[in-house]
């Protein structure tokens, strides 16, 4: 997610806005910035490449870190509702990061409709995944309006989120660490495998046609997650661009989950659905109908104890069908279509792959990765967000919106819970998605068909900010 950045089109940059009933108080917000920045030293950190890229680039202690540069305060333009709030942050995430450092910018954006406020997240996606940058946003937000004062009890400020030690290597200690990693991992590796070779001998002497099978399947499989795409399925969403448009919309998240029970399946299996339905409708709409797309869907890998700090998902890519009219047919294919991706045996093997993939020349890993990520038609993820009250420096977080990158793609859509509604964001690249309002449009029809199926009905998109006034 680093190197191939060298195509601007494939940035994998995370930015997400947080609707608030009023402006924090600033002062308790630099407060509350300074606290996160130490309690999470990745905060402070910088990428550092490693020499003659005999290992992965590292994470090294920003000496000059300057809160001022990512922590920032504006005021929303006229005619200051949430259509002119994103049409404010759309710039903020197509606008690349400063790579000399921290991977991270926040903004504070007052002056909205009834003296509301908002708050812009925005993070490289090389820093922390979906739900980990909601695990990192809990380091802000208290739990009532004005908490007695506290302290957050600091990490050793030399040890980053993902437990490795940062120092100021020199360019050959740095070198000599990324073999000596190489070597470890690749003995251990070796031992895996020599601690696996007995089961194997034995399995391929008691069940040989079993034991092929397993290898075939596991070789299949590992072509699946890593096979390039010349194109994508759709004839409409073709073009490849770097402008953004960014919009959103509520679903309840009771309705939704109860439309995919009636499916025997999931609030998931709801979300791919109501976005096949979307796009159904879409292509229908600028005639180009078409019967399947390729999706990009994270799928979470993350435990309980892993660093908030760190990516732990791996990217699934499959043909979604589009075509059915039905939605409950819809839900019941697709959530099996879903629940089978997460099976593939190739998944655990993923940080392997895109280490081996990393070590490649920039160039060649680019291409890469371009070719397995232009050809996907749009990315899809849903991320369990925040259930209970929460305050920023004093003023209530009413809806949260996470707009994923679309790394090649012609959009994405994320589903952000919040309280008991589902926060949907898109993010469109405006060259495959000339249309973006009917994009929207679609989507929403899509999430109310399906909400139907539940027996309750949607409501047009509406906030405490009292600004539905969406494009």
């Amino acid at each position: 997610m680093w190197s191939i950045e060298q195509d601007p089109c494939l940035r994998t940059t995370i930015v997400a806005v947080s609707l608030l009933d009023r402006s924090p108080d600033w002062d308790r917000l630099r407060a509350r910035m300074t606290e996160a920045c130490i309690s999470v030293p990745r905060l402070r950190q910088r990428v550092v490449e490693t020499p003659l890229r005999f290992g992965p680039p590292r994470w090294q202690t920003d000496d000059g870190f300057d809160l001022g540069f990512h922590l920032r305060r504006v005021v929303v333009p006229w005619p200051c509702d949430v259509r002119a709030l994103l049409d404010l942050t759309a710039p903020i995430a197509m606008g690349a990061f400063d790579k000399d450092r921290p991977l991270w910018e926040f903004t504070l954006v007052e002056g909205l409709d009834g003296g509301h406020a908002a708050f812009v997240q925005k993070v490289h996606h090389s820093f922390t995944d979906g739900v980990g940058a909601v695990a990192l946003a809990r380091l802000l937000l208290d739990t009532e309006r004005d908490p007695a004062p506290h302290r957050h009890r600091a990490h050793h400020a030399g040890t980053g989120a993902d437990g490795h030690t940062d120092d100021h290597r020199t360019g050959l200690e740095s070198i000599i660490d990324s073999i000596t990693a190489d070597l470890r991992r690749t003995a251990g590796l070796s031992l895996r495998g020599a601690r696996a070779l007995p089961g194997m001998a034995t399995r391929a002497i008691t069940d040989p046609v079993g034991a092929l099978t397993s290898a075939v399947r596991d070789v299949r499989s590992i072509g699946k997650l890593v096979a390039p795409v010349t194109r994508p399925l759709s004839p409409a969403m073709v073009e490849r661009g770097l402008s953004r448009r960014l919009d959103c919309f509520d679903i309840p998240t009771d309705a939704l989950r109860a439309a995919g029970h009636v499916a025997d399946g999931s609030l998931n299996d709801a979300f791919l659905a109501s976005v096949a339905g979307g796009m159904r409708r879409y292509h229908d709409a600028v005639g180009a109908p078409t019967a399947s797309l390729r999706v990009t869907m994270p799928i979470n890998l993350r435990r309980p104890d892993d660093p908030a700090g760190s990516n732990r998902f791996t990217p699934a890519r499959f043909q979604l069908p589009i075509d059915s009219p039905d939605p409950v047919e819809r839900m019941r294919r697709l959530g099996e279509l879903a629940r089978g991706w997460r099976s593939e045996p190739a998944l655990p093997l993923s940080d392997a792959i895109a280490g081996v993939l990393g070590r490649l020349p920039v160039a060649a890993s680019t291409s890469i990765f371009g070719s397995m990520l232009k050809g996907i038609d749009f990315v899809a993820t849903n991320v369990p967000g925040l259930r209970a009250p929460a305050y920023l420096a004093g003023a209530e977080v009413t809806r949260e919106y996470a707009f994923a990158p679309p790394s090649g793609a012609a959009f994405s859509v994320a589903l952000l819970s919040h309280g008991d509604q589902c926060c949907l964001g898109i993010n469109a690249d405006l060259a495959a998605v000339p249309d973006p309002e009917l994009l929207t449009s679609c989507l929403r029809e899509g999430f109310e068909e399906v909400v139907a199926v539940g027996g309750a009905a949607t409501t047009r998109p509406r906030h405490t900010m009292g600004a539905a006034r969406h494009a």
